[in-house]
C-alpha cells in the first residue's frame, strides 16, 4: 500500500505550518505502507493541482490531506467537506473566493473515505487529543478535501481519501494568549496512529463508536 500525505506551506501571517512540519516527520513506511510526503500551497486551485501531479506521479492508494486549524484542542480526522469556496482571509497568492462553488457539477458535500472513527480511537490510545469533526471549514483545507473526493469520484476510482486538521504549534501561539496547542512529536504521533489505523482497516468496515456532536 501506498499513502501520500501532503501538508500546506505557512499562511496567514504564520512563520510555519503545523500539518507540513508534521507531514515531513513522518516514518517513511507505517505498518507496511510507503508514506509520500508532498508539500502543497495554501492555494485555492493551485493546492488541486500539485496533489492531482503526486497522484500521477506516485499511484498511491489512499490520499491523507493535513492542515492547521489554529484554535482546535486535539488532531480532527474530517467526516464531511462542502462545496463551496469562502474565504475568510485571502490565500497565498492573494484570491478570496466568496460563496464560490468549488466544482460547478459537483454534489453539494463529499463525505472521506478514511476509517475517521478508528483513527480517532487509535489516535487516543497513543494518547493524543483526537475527535471527529463535522466541519472542515470553507478555506483552503476544506477546497483541498472536497477536490481530492472529487478527483478519486471522476478520475481515480478505487482510491480512498481524507483530511486531518492539527492545532497549532506551541511557537505559534506564543504572542496569542489562551490558544490551544500540540507539540510536533505529539502530532507526528497521531498522524502515525491514525496512517496504521488506515491501514488496518483498509479491507474492514470503520468503527461504529460515537463520534457524533451536539452543535
Amino acid at each position: 500500500m501506498k499513502i501520500l500525505v501532503t501538508g500546506f506551506d505557512p499562511f496567514g501571517g504564520e512563520a510555519t505550518n503545523p500539518s507540513w512540519e508534521a507531514v515531513r516527520h513522518l516514518p517513511g513506511e507505517i505498518e507496511g505502507a510507503t508514506i509520500i510526503k508532498v508539500q502543497i500551497p495554501t492555494v485555492f486551485g493551485r493546492s488541486a493541482d500539485a496533489v492531482h501531479a503526486a497522484i500521477l506521479e506516485h499511484d498511491p492508494d489512499v490520499i491523507v490531506s493535513v492542515g492547521q486549524a489554529g484554535g482546535r484542542y486535539s488532531v480532527n480526522p474530517e467526516r464531511v467537506a462542502i462545496n463551496v469556496d469562502d474565504g475568510r482571509i485571502p490565500d497565498n497568492d492573494g484570491k478570496q473566493p466568496i460563496d464560490t462553488p468549488i466544482q460547478p457539477d459537483g454534489p453539494p458535500a463529499y463525505f472521506s473515505l478514511l476509517p475517521i472513527k478508528a483513527m480517532v480511537t487509535a489516535m487516543k490510545e497513543a494518547g493524543i487529543p483526537s475527535a471527529v469533526s463535522n466541519t472542515a471549514g470553507t478555506y483552503v483545507c476544506n477546497h483541498i478535501m472536497y477536490q481530492v473526493r472529487y478527483m478519486v469520484d471522476r478520475e481515480f476510482p478505487g482510491k480512498r481519501s481524507g483530511f486531518v486538521h492539527v492545532p497549532y504549534l506551541p511557537s505559534q501561539v506564543v504572542d496569542k494568549p489562551n490558544e490551544p496547542a500540540l507539540g510536533l512529536d505529539e502530532i507526528v504521533t497521531a498522524l502515525t496512529a491514525g496512517l496504521a489505523a488506515i491501514v488496518e482497516y483498509s479491507e474492514k468496515p470503520d468503527l461504529q463508536t460515537v463520534g457524533g456532536a451536539l452543535h
